[in-house]
């Protein structure tokens, strides 16, 4: 992959901040506003910011990732996958370090902005998620930028924090910026989401289960060995659909929703690929894909319960 010019430093920061990762940060949020649209709680002023917020909070989790990576040396020349900035000289760590700042500032000033909008002067629903928003910026920190210890995204608990903070949290706190209230039927889509957004990073620690365990980058995937994280992907996969088919028999939900179920053909696609290839650009490929259709099935059954 040809690098950018390191004299243009739009180009890096845009490399850098891997702008195909920002639309599955963005599922959560469609869907979270999606379900609020349904229960008649919908408030368009929250999703645009509460995407503002997934989007810089993504940024940052991506700088901090092209960050630690390079400073723990996971990225070597042998890795697969876009360049990095940082190990590929384009970006200084101390560059990387103002960046990550500068996005940090940016998240939480929208999300300062976003709290205000949804809850006006109910400090306390604000105080409550601060603390979640701050646990947020940590997470997207520290997942290869330890703080003390090794990043929790080398101890293999990545997968845990992506169902929480791209499923659960997301979702339902989306949910509840608009609705200012719970629905515990809910918690099925946003689990469904969670898991689809696992299978996403799944993809693409089994196309580096190799290099991260060279490099010590204990990856869930690393853990199970390639055949076991392949059968984990399909249970990923297989558990989104069916949370997917009990929520929509037991909302009723309108016919339209159904739709979202048409991503189980790429998903599915996308899976059987990654048991017969173990080549590079290939599972880049479907990584793209489950990226896509994760976004997409957020789409469909939003549309589909907004529309009601």
């Amino acid at each position: 992959m040809d690098q950018p010019d390191k004299h243009r430093p739009f180009q890096v920061w845009l490399l850098a901040a891997r702008p195909r990762t920002l639309p599955l940060a963005c599922a959560s949020i469609l869907l979270g506003s999606g379900l609020a649209a349904h229960a008649q709680g919908f408030n368009p002023s929250v999703l645009l910011l509460a995407l503002l917020t997934a989007i810089a909070l993504q940024v940052l989790s991506n700088l901090a990732n092209d960050y630690g990576d390079a400073a723990t040396g996971a990225d070597d020349h042998q890795r697969i996958g876009p360049v990095r900035a940082v190990s590929s000289g384009l970006l200084s760590p101390r560059a990387m370090r103002g960046g990550m700042v500068v996005m940090a500032v940016v998240a939480a000033l929208c999300g300062l902005l976003l709290l205000l909008t949804a809850f006006g002067n109910q400090w306390a629903s604000i105080l409550i998620f601060i603390l979640l928003g701050a646990a947020a910026l940590l997470a997207a920190v520290t997942y290869t930028v330890g703080l003390g210890g090794t990043p929790y995204g080398y101890r293999g608990l990545g997968d845990i924090a992506v169902f929480i903070f791209f499923g659960l949290l997301g979702v339902l706190g989306t949910y509840y910026l608009h609705a200012q209230q719970l629905d515990g039927l809910t918690l099925l889509p946003a689990a469904a989401c969670g898991l689809l957004a696992t299978a996403v990073l799944n993809v693409n620690n089994v196309r580096d289960i190799e290099s991260d365990a060279r490099n010590g980058k204990i990856t869930l995937a690393v853990r199970l060995g390639r055949a076991n994280a392949i059968t984990y992907h399909w249970i990923l996969l297989a558990m989104a659909l069916l949370l997917t088919v009990i929520y929509l028999v037991a909302l009723p939900a309108p016919w339209l929703s159904w739709s979202c179920l048409l991503v189980a053909k790429p998903l599915t696609d996308a899976a059987r690929t990654l048991h017969h290839t173990t080549d590079g650009e290939t599972l880049t490929g479907m990584l793209k894909k489950t990226a896509l259709s994760t976004l997409i099935y957020s789409v469909l059954l939003s549309l589909g319960l907004a529309l009601y």
